[in-house]
């Protein structure tokens, strides 16, 4: 009977070291996960031209210069020039079609991003921007997203809360507010401005949406969202993170036609 019990002893005090040991080990895979940046090319941003508002040209209606696929070295072939706009197509008339997000290949901090942009009926798209390039990983893994959106007709407008997935929102954490989207197939002007941790979103001359990264407030926001600690690790880790360092800007591929122009960026000091 003594020994029965010793060896019960040991049993329980093995499960618990194994026990703590798990535990110890997700939590450090939580705080720590391992991840790989890659390392692709870079452009020069002052070989590219500034508008009369000091602001460089990012895409002017006639070049895909400066832009590739995330964690690609060239554009994949759904991304195309349509009319003057950046546009991407859920069916090109091309052989072998490839899908996938595109990024402007240079890293920024702080600036004034401006764009306009068009969805088509029930689209879903974003923009993303202080992204990093991860290996094996979506964009929006270390990235807040501004959201690009049907409200009308796309399913993703009465998910989440409070509409903080409709066009404008930071994407499953804060509403746009007011909800100015126009109509499908209307051209809608926005603005992301980035100046050190303060991050606001404008829709057709309205803020909309202002936040503050890298604070304990920003990380309330992740742990209520789909990118919190227990849902996803290392994007928790990477957007705790977010602005750091200087990230890539770039467009959704989302599987429905959306269409960019005027894309343009102000470096802040």
């Amino acid at each position: 009977m003594k020994t029965s019990f010793i060896s019960a002893c040991l049993m329980m005090g093995m499960f618990s070291f194994s026990a703590a040991h798990a535990q110890g080990k997700k939590s450090f895979e939580a705080v720590d996960p391992t991840y790989e940046l890659m390392n692709l090319p870079k452009v020069d941003l002052t070989k590219f031209k500034k508008n009369k508002n000091g602001a460089y040209v990012l895409f002017d209606g006639s070049s895909l210069e400066g832009w590739r696929g995330y964690n690609k070295t060239y554009v994949p072939n759904k991304w195309t020039i349509e009319d003057g706009a950046l546009k991407f197509s859920k069916k090109p008339s091309v052989d072998k079609p490839e899908g996938g997000d595109l990024i402007f290949a240079h890293d920024f901090k702080n600036f004034e991003l401006e764009f306009e942009w068009k969805i088509s009926e029930a689209g879903n798209s974003g923009v993303f921007f202080l992204a990093k390039e991860v290996k094996g990983q979506p964009i929006y893994i270390s990235s807040p997203e501004y959201q690009i959106l049907d409200n009308e007709k796309h399913p993703d407008a009465s998910k989440g809360v409070d509409g903080n997935r409709q066009s404008a929102s930071l994407y499953d954490m804060i509403p746009a507010k007011p909800q100015n989207a126009k109509a499908v197939g209307t051209w809608n002007k926005s603005k992301i401005i980035v100046q050190g941790e303060k991050v606001q979103h404008f829709q057709n001359g309205k803020k909309v949406v202002e936040y503050t990264i890298r604070t304990p407030e920003w990380n309330k926001l992740l742990q209520s969202s789909k990118f919190s600690q227990d849902k996803w690790p290392l994007a928790f880790e990477l957007l705790s993170k977010v602005g750091a360092e200087p990230g890539v800007i770039g467009f959704q591929d989302h599987g429905d036609d959306v269409w960019y122009r005027n894309v343009t960026i102000k470096i802040l000091p």
